[in-house]
């Protein structure tokens, strides 16, 4: 079992930063507790560490990844991921910036940058602020939109036309994309997999007609190679930290720095149907504003209607996450009833009309 201690954790960021730390505060994020010894360091829990080196106080967070499922089962998988994630942070816009990757060496104790190690971790800069989420809870419980609200959309629907204009030439890793949006285990066979059997809402046969569905749209969309794009690949209202007015700084971009742009569209835009399907009157909830506001806006500037033709399988793909019993185990079966009603349909239609996005879920 992983352990973290203080004085292992001051000989790594001595390490790291090129002089002397102590250690002033060290606490699981999802408890807010601080402990001086943490005793079975969680895997997947982000822990805060608050030291001082060189007469600066510096607050970081230090994270592993959550070893079930997914395609995270082997060290090795994860290590993958988290060198990945180090990688690549520090190249993406307004992303919080990654420190460094370390393990954890033999003994299960001592972190080490890198070499003789049972685990890797991830250590980030600490920022400030709330998720995004929040925003859109607030807006579900009262029923109603501030400004702010309008103008945080319109920052996020900007910020991936901003991103999106990077481009890149190469054709056999956006094949690769495609191909594990539909095979990969966080994409759509691994989604369907995490499913528990006999459930009321849903039946085996839907998820056979739905992988192959999928597989024909992948055959469709690996030859239109062109698309490759700068992406967050994870950009959804829990990655996304607000403060003062537009103010963010995007958490956790995943899976690539490169690949189709309507995979980031889609991960932001299904959360704010998914909040109206959690509302009476869902289809004149303030959450279809957001929603059309952010496509207008994006498709106004990028002029790609050529991703109204690909954002469909991206749509079922987020849809299979929403509707997950394991990520979201509070919502009612009529909710997630009404998420598979709007995968299928989007996955039936040759171009996704945001426009009249009613039908979908009608």
């Amino acid at each position: 079992m992983l352990q973290l201690k203080v004085k292992r954790i001051e000989e790594y960021l001595t390490s790291v930063y090129g002089g002397a730390v102590k250690v002033a505060r060290v606490e699981p994020m999802c408890t807010g507790e601080g402990l001086a010894d943490l005793k079975g360091f969680g895997y997947g829990v982000p822990y805060f560490v608050e030291f001082e080196v060189g007469g600066e106080m510096k607050r970081v967070v230090l994270e592993t990844m959550r070893t079930e499922g997914f395609g995270h089962d082997h060290f090795s998988d994860r290590a993958a991921v988290l060198l990945w994630q180090h990688s690549t942070f520090n190249k993406l816009p307004r992303h919080v910036r990654s420190v460094d990757v370390g393990s954890f060496a033999t003994d299960c104790e001592t972190l080490k940058s890198v070499g003789d190690c049972c685990e890797f971790f991830l250590l980030t800069e600490f920022v400030d602020g709330h998720l995004y989420h929040d925003d859109l809870d607030r807006i579900r419980d009262n029923g109603q939109m501030a400004d702010v609200d309008e103008e945080r959309c319109l920052a996020l629907s900007d910020y991936l036309v901003q991103i999106h204009k990077v481009k890149k030439d190469a054709p056999e890793l956006y094949k690769r994309r495609i191909r594990e949006l539909v095979g990969h285990s966080e994409g759509i066979f691994g989604l369907t997999d995490s499913y528990p059997e006999n459930l009321g809402y849903v039946n085996v046969k839907f998820f056979v007609d739905f992988e192959k569905t999928c597989a024909e749209w992948r055959w469709k969309l690996k030859r239109m190679t062109g698309r490759l794009s700068q992406v967050h690949g994870d950009f959804h209202p829990w990655n996304v930290m607000f403060r003062k007015d537009l103010d963010f700084t995007v958490l956790d971009r995943s899976r690539g720095e490169w690949g189709e742009p309507a995979d980031d569209v889609s991960a932001m835009t299904i959360n704010y149907l998914f909040y109206s399907m959690q509302m009476p009157g869902e289809i004149q909830s303030p959450f279809m504003k957001l929603f059309l506001l952010f496509w207008r806006n994006y498709y106004d500037k990028t002029a790609d209607e050529e991703i109204l033709s690909v954002v469909p399988i991206f749509y079922a793909w987020r849809s299979l996450v929403i509707a997950s019993p394991l990520w979201y185990p509070m919502l009612t079966p009529s909710v997630r009833q009404k998420i598979f009603r709007f995968a299928h349909r989007v996955l039936q239609s040759k171009k996704f009309e945001f426009e009249d996005v009613e039908k979908y879920l009608k």
